[in-house]
């Protein structure tokens, strides 16, 4: 029977209505199967236990390897659920044995997982939500292979359709991703020593497990969660009223004009940005002071479809002062270098409205400022 707390009401049920908060999501992300990520889960949770965090495991793959089941230690088991459709019998994790049990977090292995035919939900991410909203925090491993968006890619470069995917915003909104990366050759010698077993055909071993697919998705892994901590620094810096660039990760801001060597510009910017593999903006300011479309605004349209056949972005701003319009939206995109152009104007006009360039090198904050002379 089960214990009960002073108030005469059992365990569970008080630790049900103390976590009304939702719970924690953290997914250990590998490139393939047999990085690592299942160990890795594992040894975290053992560290866990030691630290007196009430830990279970509610569904685990260890793929018959010894190094994974010596990781299972002392933590407890949740039983799988058994279910029969149409003859044939099906395990699957038991979701609602881990709500009834209130753990301080569950390990979940396989996240992007398809349900037997009569579960509650067809993927288990959406077990993994119901448990998240139990206030129960959540430990679960994936393979970059199986985000939505990058199912046509992962094909072209494997060979193989997976049919197992999750949609981008699960692991968007996780609270914490880590990769457990390897390199491909530690990879492939851990299949040949024989340290790795998997539910692969011979056909599929030899497609997935060549050493140019494996660089591929490796950096497939690596550029995806990069991104993803780009977005949490971004999220940080605005939330803490920090306006300086920190040079993480490069941004390449163009700045063009209506003059001819806005295309030297932004041939140099293309190359810029792709040398450094980073976003790049190709920024133009329409001046208020002119009320009606100027001929330099239609002009500079033209450079645009230049641009965006380089792969930039376009930005179009307005205002007064070309000079805070630009390094506004340098600030707030957390620019790490600006292209622009050699000052034209005559010296009356420096003397009367100043130089846009100097104006820009005052208002800016550590950035590379390039300054690229007219032909």
């Amino acid at each position: 029977m089960e214990n009960e707390t002073k108030l005469g009401v059992p365990e569970t049920v008080l630790k049900r209505i103390i976590r009304q908060n939702r719970g924690h999501l953290k997914i250990f992300i590998g490139y393939a199967p047999g990085v690592g990520k299942t160990y890795s889960m594992l040894s975290e949770a053992n560290r866990r236990l030691a630290r007196g965090q009430d830990v279970v495991i509610g569904y685990l793959e260890t793929h018959q390897s010894k190094e994974t089941e010596e990781q299972i230690g002392n933590l407890e088991i949740i039983p799988r659920k058994k279910m029969t459709h149409e003859g044939i019998t099906y395990e699957e994790m038991d979701t609602d044995e881990i709500i009834w049990r209130v753990p301080k977090v569950v390990l979940i292995d396989e996240l992007a997982h398809n349900n037997a035919p009569g579960s509650r939900f067809n993927k288990r991410y959406e077990d993994i939500e119901n448990i998240l909203n139990h206030g129960i925090d959540v430990i679960c491993t994936m393979n970059i292979q199986h985000l939505e968006s990058l199912n046509d890619v992962v094909k072209q470069i494997t060979g193989i359709t997976v049919e197992e995917t999750i949609p981008d915003k699960i692991v968007v909104g996780a609270d914490e991703v880590v990769v457990v990366d390897v390199t491909p050759d530690s990879l492939l010698n851990r299949i040949k020593r024989g340290n790795i077993s998997m539910s692969l055909s011979p056909d599929e071993m030899q497609n997935f497990f060549r050493k140019g697919n494996l660089n591929a998705l490796r950096e497939l892994t690596l550029r995806q969660t990069a991104e993803e901590v780009n977005e949490d620094l971004e999220e940080y810096l605005d939330e803490n009223g920090i306006d300086e660039s920190w040079q993480t990760v490069e941004r390449v801001m163009v700045c063009i004009g209506s003059g001819r060597y806005a295309k030297k510009l932004i041939r140099r910017g293309a190359r810029i940005s792709r040398r450094n593999k980073c976003e790049w903006y190709v920024v133009y300011v329409q001046s208020t002071r002119v009320s009606a479309q100027s001929a330099s605004d239609k002009a500079a349209d033209e450079y645009f479809e230049l641009a965006t056949q380089l792969g930039a972005e376009i930005i179009k701003l307005k205002g007064k002062s070309v000079s805070e319009e630009l390094s506004k939206f340098a600030s707030s995109k957390h620019i790490t270098q600006i292209l622009i152009g050699h000052n034209n104007r005559t010296p009356v006009e420096k003397l009367l409205r100043g130089s846009t360039v100097n104006k820009l090198l005052r208002q800016t904050k550590n950035i590379e400022v390039h300054i690229i002379p007219h032909e």
